[in-house]
């Protein structure tokens, strides 16, 4: 705008006089101004805190994003084609994936579902009943209340397995979020670094760059890991009938959809899929329950000698401790999600300490070589 256009400033608005919020004593205005910046700074805490779940779901978004990068790169070594149709491609396969399990399973998995609850809950019953005869104080009433309530906890989860509702506004967002990220993820890492100092912003490109690598590491060992306890158990399961005049451990199919799901969540997962099927396996005979044991230490055999180790190697080797306390935290805070997401966030957590580590060592030995 040219000068002569501005608006001339009249003499009733000089004679406003001095701010009231003007402070004259100079060290007065400067703790002024830092107190306020402490507000801000509680205030964005607070606010943090306010908004976790919502940041939780959007870390849930860049954590499907990651998936989807990975398959996509994992195409890209064999199909010389544009990154869209590489991500086109995995979500088709997605999406035909869960398809064909509703259509060619649903009707079966529901089924199991809805059994599962009253199983467990007479397999708890049962349990009090052989505890009490054998003099162990146990009041079969309150198990029983217990079993009712996580059968009514395990019908809750097995439904959403079942029938796979993806009606969840978080898992909603997420996928959405995850997807858009997916397509341009350059964009958002550019807005992010448009928004910090010049001097950080190569540190910033270079410590994402490394936490999106140890991500899909992560997620793609954790994938893997899925697929194979999911069809490890459900095979053994199955192939129970081979030796007991062909009748198999009840809703294999449903356990090893369980088992696999729940390898996504360490430590917290393989213990209920663990307990799920030793109780359904009981439910069959002595004999069934020993074997459904055999299968669960078998397939976590599997898992922590041969499936960790090799994942641990191509990503971030975390304290399981450490993780499962996370696992608590958030899962207090946040249910299913803070516990599937826990581990990615305490991975990607690490990797930027150990960046921000490295770079001042390095700094420190450049200082003690130049000295």
């Amino acid at each position: 705008m040219a000068e002569s256009d501005a608006r001339p400033v009249r003499d009733d608005e000089r004679k406003v006089g001095s701010s009231p919020a003007q402070i004259a004593d100079p060290k007065l205005a400067f703790e002024a101004r830092r107190a306020f910046m402490w507000v801000l700074v509680v205030g964005g805490a607070i606010l943090t805190v306010y908004m976790a779940r919502s940041l939780l779901v959007v870390f849930g978004g860049m954590v499907f994003a990651a998936m989807i990068d990975g398959g996509a790169r994992l195409l890209g070594r064999v199909l010389k084609i544009g990154r869209g149709w590489r991500i086109a491609i995995v979500l088709t396969l997605g999406v035909a994936f869960l398809i064909g399990m509703v259509v060619y399973a649903g009707t079966t998995i529901a089924q199991q579902a809805a059994e599962l609850p009253r199983i467990v809950e007479e397999q708890i019953h049962a349990w009090a009943i052989w505890a009490q005869d054998r003099g162990v104080a146990v009041d079969a009433n309150a198990l029983q209340s217990f079993g009712s309530q996580l059968a009514s906890g395990v019908g809750t989860v097995t439904r959403a397995l079942s029938g796979l509702l993806g009606g969840i506004a978080s898992l909603i967002l997420i996928g959405f979020l995850g997807i858009y990220i997916s397509l341009e993820p350059r964009l958002y890492e550019r807005g992010i670094a448009w928004m910090l100092p010049e001097n950080r912003r190569e540190d910033f490109y270079i410590t994402g760059s490394l936490m999106a690598r140890q991500l899909r590491h992560l997620l793609g060992g954790r994938l893997f890991g899925m697929v194979v306890e999911g069809i490890f158990t459900w095979a053994m399961l199955a192939g129970y009938a081979l030796v007991n005049d062909g009748q198999p451990v009840p809703m294999a199919v449903l356990l090893g959809l369980i088992t696999g799901t729940l390898a996504f969540i360490p430590n917290v997962g393989a213990v209920i899929s663990g307990v799920l099927m030793v109780l359904v396996g009981f439910s069959g005979g002595t004999e069934m329950g020993l074997y459904t044991i055999f299968v669960y230490f078998f397939v976590q055999t599997i898992d922590g000698n041969i499936l960790v180790p090799l994942i641990a190697k191509k990503t971030v080797d975390l304290a399981p401790a450490l993780v499962l306390a996370t696992q608590l935290v958030l899962g207090v805070m946040f249910g299913i999600l803070g516990l599937a997401l826990a581990d990615p966030l305490v991975a990607m957590i690490k990797v930027a300490l150990e960046r921000r580590s490295a770079k001042y060592d390095a700094a420190r030995e450049a200082q003690q070589a130049g000295a």
